[in-house]
């Protein structure tokens, strides 16, 4: 009986971490650019599959009925499925169809710089005619260097491809990279992504659309949906922890007592 308070206890932190994810998506649902998250759940076949031939321990299998705690919490996948496009007519406002990540300078604290990638295509020019982030972090070509564009251009144009022309000059290309595994590449904070160890690296064949930004791919009202399912389940663990405390209190307290 004790065994399940804690499968009602753990049941109700994944059930947690699950809300979690889906807040996180809600609240970058008008985030450039942004990837929601999932949570995994494995099915029982699936894990007793593992399970019975698992020899880490002493090598030797698991037996079956081995006791545990309960839910073991998976862990979270990013869906990079495309977005909505959105038109906003402005200039340096660049969507990609398709796959790739603009490469982006991107500089610490400590002002360390390393290449960082991002869907997030709302960029601006400075002063000196640097194109840059929202955060000023710069924008990079083919080449690795910093794209830079006279401010001013009477004209400036961005086609398909990344090329970008000043009053009808080749000015610079902007370069999109695809990996070859998303499991090597992880958020990094700021709507950037970073590469893991691993990562396969190579020029995208995604297509640059000027005057358009790829919004958030959260659907609103499927994950309200699910977030009231997620809810039902958690008050469905409380009124295990509940039940089960009240016949521990009325063993304890009754059975066995002296008339």
């Amino acid at each position: 009986m004790v065994k399940g308070l804690y499968t009602a206890y753990t049941g109700m932190i994944n059930e947690q971490h699950r809300m979690d994810t889906l807040t996180n998506n809600l609240a970058n649902t008008t985030t450039t650019g942004f990837k929601k998250e999932g949570a995994t759940s494995q099915s029982f076949k699936d894990v007793l599959g593992v399970r019975i031939n698992d020899t880490s321990d002493w090598n030797v299998p698991h037996r079956m009925g081995t006791l545990n705690m309960g839910v073991k919490i998976g862990e979270n996948y990013t869906d990079y499925s495309e977005g909505p496009f959105q038109e906003t007519g402005n200039t340096y406002d660049l969507g990609i169809a398709g796959n790739g990540f603009f490469n982006i300078e991107y500089t610490n604290k400590a002002g360390d710089t390393s290449v960082k990638y991002t869907r997030d295509g709302s960029f601006a020019i400075t002063q000196e005619g640097y194109l840059v982030t929202k955060d000023g972090d710069y924008v990079l070509d083919t080449a690795g260097n910093h794209i830079h564009i006279n401010p001013l251009a009477a004209s400036v144009q961005i086609n398909t491809h990344g090329q970008i022309y000043q009053d009808g000059e080749l000015a610079g290309t902007i370069a999109l990279t695809d990996f070859e595994d998303y499991n090597y590449i992880a958020k990094f904070g700021e709507n950037l992504y970073d590469t893991v160890e691993g990562a396969t690296p190579f020029a995208a064949d995604g297509e640059i659309f000027q005057g358009y930004l790829e919004g958030s791919n959260t659907n609103v009202v499927s994950d309200m949906v699910e977030m009231i399912a997620i809810q039902r389940q958690y008050e469905a663990n409380q009124k295990v922890i509940t039940t089960m405390d009240s016949s521990l209190s009325n063993a304890v307290n009754n059975l066995g007592k002296l008339q």
